[in-house]
């Protein structure tokens, strides 16, 4: 996969893409990630890539034109453009999911007070990473390189990874432990240790519907459940239910 960025501080991205996961993917050459400054796309002496905004206001808009000629020295037939914005689609982990399967992702970070109108018709989509005002979009592109890279081939190594982590199948994950079996007389799960791997399974799955319903029940509205699911959420609520009942 190819990731352009465009960005007014290329130099905010040195450090979180050279490091750990993205940087071994970049050196095993499963990931390209490149940092194009959108100031050097602008034509005047001061490369000035934004300027006040028309009918009066607070703050800077960027330019389009600047804008536009940063898009095109990048963009070609696979590129899909996402622009970091307020006004953006959620991200969540389906977005991801479509967003691994490009070849070629062009992440414009805005600033200021948001980007002329005039180069939204070169913008494939809009996404936010969340309700909350940030300074610009570089953390936000950031965020969405590293979801989508961990779904890149290869990047994590075992595949099996990236299904079982949390909102991979819209349920948290379940509970992990690791060695030692015994820390301050806290034990893992027998189950854990049994060997018997659709015991185990089963468990998995259990306790993250489990963690689900109770950190996380809006996830559970709209689900499609399986008919394991179904049973599995009827022995929680079961249980539920008898042990109010026990301290009422």
């Amino acid at each position: 996969m190819r990731i352009d960025i465009l960005t007014l501080f290329p130099e905010m991205f040195l450090s979180p893409f050279n490091e750990s996961i993205i940087g071994r993917a970049r050196q095993n050459d499963l990931l390209q990630i490149n940092t194009v400054n959108i100031r050097d796309f602008a034509l005047d002496k001061h490369q000035q890539a934004d300027d006040y905004p028309y009918g009066g206001g607070a703050g800077m808009v960027m330019k389009a034109d600047v804008l536009i000629r940063a898009i095109k020295s990048v963009k070609d037939s696979n590129g899909r453009v996402v622009y970091l914005s307020p006004q953006g689609q959620r991200l969540d982990q389906k977005v991801v999911t479509r967003l691994a399967e490009e070849e070629h992702l062009i992440l414009l970070c805005g600033h200021y007070e948001g980007i002329d109108e005039r180069a939204m018709m070169f913008i494939d989509e809009e996404i936010s990473i969340g309700d909350y005002i940030l300074t610009g979009g570089e953390l936000g592109a950031m965020v969405v390189v590293d979801a989508v890279a961990r779904l890149v081939p290869g990047v994590l190594g075992d595949d099996d990874s990236a299904r079982d982590e949390s909102f991979a199948q819209d349920l948290l994950e379940y509970p992990q432990y690791t060695r030692p079996r015994c820390f301050e007389e806290l034990e893992v799960p027998p189950v854990l240790l049994s060997g018997h791997h659709e015991e185990i399974r089963r468990w998995r799955k259990k306790l993250s519907l489990q963690r689900t319903l109770l950190k996380r029940p809006d996830l559970l509205m709209n689900r499609d459940y399986d008919p394991e699911e179904r049973m599995l959420l009827e022995e929680i609520l079961f249980v539920r239910k008898k042990d109010k009942g026990a301290k009422s």
